[in-house]
């Protein structure tokens, strides 16, 4: 959902630097497992980055049966996340941060661009609510424990965008309806340039890691498919889209908001090396 890489993992960092690998091994919805990886890696700040988004954890991606094949991420940010949290608590460790999502899950009313004030759209009823709802658990758990929650945008970058790449090539990523549905797009290293900075800072609350242009997927598809070397995307009607791909790719491309992020410049003192996806595309793609 979030275009993570491809594992599920934490992230701790000590005195002696990250400590990844030490934790890569624990159940990571096993109470006692987790606890005693934290506490044997004696982190003083936890980056919880887990995710059941890989074709190992998931399947191939599924939109079209998105409650299904997200149960894997759902349960990480919810059980996976109160299990961090707990043992965070029992070791004492002095901060927390978590990886949250901004792309297609703004309030869709309004204008079309969010900032960390506006609600979150759970999408209640529909296939993707579980998957919400997981979302805004975490922010309000993280939150309540005094920790940071980075809302990431779609990731691009090395590796990030190779599934895509490979639509976009054969055009089987089309443009739905008038394509107005906005993305906010971030590269992985300003994901990561964020994230040290909230570890550095001891950053609390939410905020939106994304680029400085959110954009229609009428702007950025199409330009995105000449940075690959392809031909311009097909056209569809939302109805064939809803039809053939189901209810969240139709919403997705058609009424989804973007998303500010001047909190985190504000806040964070965040530069980006890619401050468009426009330089990001060309740069990585061309």
């Amino acid at each position: 959902m979030t275009g993570c890489t491809n594992d599920a993992y934490l992230i701790c960092f000590n005195s002696a630097g990250p400590c990844r690998d030490r934790l890569r091994q624990a159940d990571r919805l096993d109470a006692m497992s987790v606890g005693e990886a934290v506490a044997a890696a004696r982190p003083d700040v936890i980056v919880h980055q887990m995710t059941g988004i890989s074709v190992a954890h998931a399947g191939k991606p599924d939109l079209k049966h998105f409650d299904r094949w997200s149960v894997p991420t759902i349960r990480l940010r919810t059980e996976g996340t109160d299990h961090l949290l707990a043992a965070a608590e029992a070791t004492g460790v002095s901060h927390f941060v978590a990886q949250g999502y901004a792309n297609w899950n703004g309030i869709r009313e309004g204008g079309w661009v969010k900032t960390e004030e506006d609600p979150l759209d759970l999408h209640e009823g529909t296939a993707v609510h579980a998957a919400m709802a997981a979302l805004r658990h975490v922010e309000d758990v993280v939150g309540r424990a005094g920790g940071a929650v980075m809302r990431y945008g779609a990731f691009y970058g090395p590796g990030a965008t190779d599934d895509q790449l490979v639509l976009v090539r054969k055009r089987q990523f089309p443009l739905v309806g008038d394509g107005i549905g906005y993305a906010s797009w971030v590269h992985l290293d300003d994901a990561a340039s964020a994230t040290v900075l909230a570890v550095e800072q001891k950053a609390r609350g939410v905020f939106n890691i994304v680029d400085d242009e959110p954009a229609p997927e009428s702007e950025w598809l199409p330009y995105l498919a000449a940075c690959a070397g392809a031909k311009r995307p097909m056209r569809v009607p939302t109805w064939l889209a809803r039809l053939l791909a189901g209810e969240v790719v139709a919403t997705m491309m058609t009424e989804r908001r973007g998303f500010s992020n001047a909190k985190a410049k504000r806040e964070l003192g965040w530069e980006l090396r890619y401050p468009s996806w426009r330089q990001g595309f060309k740069e990585g793609l061309a």
